[in-house]
């Protein structure tokens, strides 16, 4: 379940209005906001590091549920997809021609499709590597057991795509699934200005409404409202907010670490 960006901006209008701390606007919350998310989804990789080498230390709570790996590996569900990649024949390359902005690549499927078939499990190697390998017969890859390289493409009418060569090359016919870890999506908090000045929401969803909600999972929320507040405190100059807000950010990131 998202976090909803009306939920966040509210709670934050509130906090900062309390004590008539100043006002932010709708831009200024979604630019903030567009950062927190992206701060935090970044992350989720150094600490999922982390808690992996607790993990094979055997120092990792292991109970159902409060394995802090899992819980981290599971907060990436809403940015893990399988994108089938297109061919350029200009490159002689596979690149991403979707919307989404991917973040790292994992496991990559090359489906040879012929007699016989094969869907072969593709690793990766770095092009020093490859040179390498592909000089001995008895490692050179194959439809089995193929391999790729990283590299840039610049597709006809696009600009430089992230882009995977593959070895042997499979035909404009064959299919290569690549499972990948995208970008956030950045929220929006939509407007109308009403009758006296007033911003008024547009719902996610509703018609006409650009409002996007975050992409990070539900128990993030506070997380987000903290953080957010955390940088309002710069916007409006107020050291106050900028020190409780930091205080309580490492006082939630110590007890997740620890």
């Amino acid at each position: 379940m998202a976090v909803s960006v009306n939920t966040v901006y509210t709670t934050v209008l509130y906090i900062l209005n309390k004590e008539q701390r100043g006002y932010v606007t709708p831009s200024e919350f979604n630019s903030i906001s567009d950062l927190v998310q992206k701060e935090i989804f970044n992350s989720y990789f150094p600490n999922g590091n982390q808690q992996n080498r607790k993990n094979q230390n055997n120092t990792e709570n292991d109970t159902e549920f409060f394995n802090m790996y899992k819980d981290i590996a599971y907060k990436l569900y809403p940015f893990e997809k399988e994108i089938t990649f297109t061919y350029d024949n200009v490159n002689d390359s596979f690149y991403n021609a979707t919307s989404d902005v991917i973040y790292k690549i994992g496991e990559v499927i090359t489906t040879y499709n012929g007699q016989p078939r094969y869907d072969s499990i593709t690793q990766l190697v770095s092009k020093k590597d490859f040179d390498k390998i592909t000089r001995s017969r008895l490692t050179a890859p194959t439809k089995q057991y193929p391999l790729f390289i990283t590299t840039n493409a610049t597709p006809t009418g696009l600009n430089n795509q992230l882009a995977i060569k593959i070895y042997p090359q499979p035909a404009a016919t064959d299919v290569v699934n690549v499972n990948c870890i995208t970008n956030p999506i950045s929220p929006l908090w939509d407007f109308t200005i009403g009758s006296v000045g007033q911003y008024i929401f547009n719902p996610v969803g509703g018609v006409g409404s650009n409002s996007v909600d975050f992409q990070l999972d539900i128990s993030e929320q506070t997380n987000l409202i903290i953080n957010i507040l955390k940088y309002f405190g710069v916007v409006i100059n107020d050291p106050t907010i900028i020190d409780v807000a930091a205080q309580e950010a490492q006082a939630v990131e110590v007890n997740e670490k620890s």
